[in-house]
């Protein structure tokens, strides 16, 4: 971004460009085309003139095109950059932001996208912006935290599989991990994007049923009402099958989590 800028002196017309840009001076190349000079008795005055060249980095990028966004929406809101390793952090602050998270952060989710886009547009080395709005993004990963636990605990006592709403990866990756720490239940994400579900289920499969009362007895009476009790194994959809025994990818370490998991 290159840009003229003209005034009494050269300092005054650097300030002009800081102003301009929204940037500090440090951050701006300045080269001096003239020089002011003062002249005599009001004669032969004339302003500087100088050539301002700024780059912005990638997070103000994606911050002038959120507050474009923001701007369309007619909502007013502050954001606050915290840059870390490998992107940076960008919060959303006021108000009336319930319209920019929208139902279960869909709205934000697509505001993230869209600048993540705007910030690496110019160069092949990613560059991750991640949005958030007053604290919804760990508010969000406490619920999917807790729904993973309950889910995981149901598996475990019934042994039958369960399978939740379709979520984004970011989601999914917080149900996967969740269950990784919880012993005799495994995760895996099956469907196509937008409709992506991660699937719960038991290592050990559905426990086994004491019949007649006593362990290990037989109950002639349920043998008369039930002439066949295979035929239900028979009724099992491939869908269960697949999903009874944990495969190799399933098997996860702390360190292989998102390695092994298709999300």
């Amino acid at each position: 971004m290159k840009k003229e800028f003209t005034a009494n002196t050269v300092e005054e017309a650097k300030d002009l460009a800081a102003a301009e840009f929204g940037a500090d001076k440090s951050k701006i190349t300045f080269t001096v085309l003239e020089e002011e000079k003062k002249g005599f008795l009001g004669f032969g005055k004339t302003d500087a003139k100088i050539l301002a060249e700024y780059e912005p980095s990638k997070a103000e990028t994606a911050a002038e095109y959120i507050k474009s966004i923001l701007s369309c929406m007619d909502i007013e809101a502050g954001l606050e950059i915290t840059e870390n390793e490998d992107g940076a952090v960008i919060d959303i602050t006021g108000d009336t932001t319930g319209a920019v998270i929208g139902r279960r952060g869909e709205t934000l989710d697509a505001i993230q996208y869209l600048a993540s886009m705007a910030a690496n547009r110019s160069d092949k080395e990613y560059y991750r912006i991640t949005l958030d709005s007053c604290g919804y993004r760990e508010k969000r990963k406490a619920i999917l935290e807790d729904l993973a636990r309950k889910i995981s605990k149901t598996v475990l006592r019934t042994g039958r599989t369960s399978t939740l709403e379709p979520m984004n990866p970011y989601e999914r990756r917080i149900i996967h991990a969740a269950v990784s720490e919880i012993e005799g239940v495994t995760s895996k994400s099956i469907g196509e994007e937008p409709y992506r579900k991660v699937v719960i289920s038991s290592v050990n499969g559905r426990p086994e049923r004491r019949q007649g009362g006593k362990k290990g007895g037989y109950d002639k009476s349920r043998r008369r009402r039930d002439p066949q009790p295979r035929s239900m194994d028979l009724m099992k959809t491939s869908f269960e099958k697949d999903y009874k025994k944990p495969k190799p990818e399933d098997s996860m370490t702390d360190g292989e989590l998102y390695g092994k998991i298709e999300l």
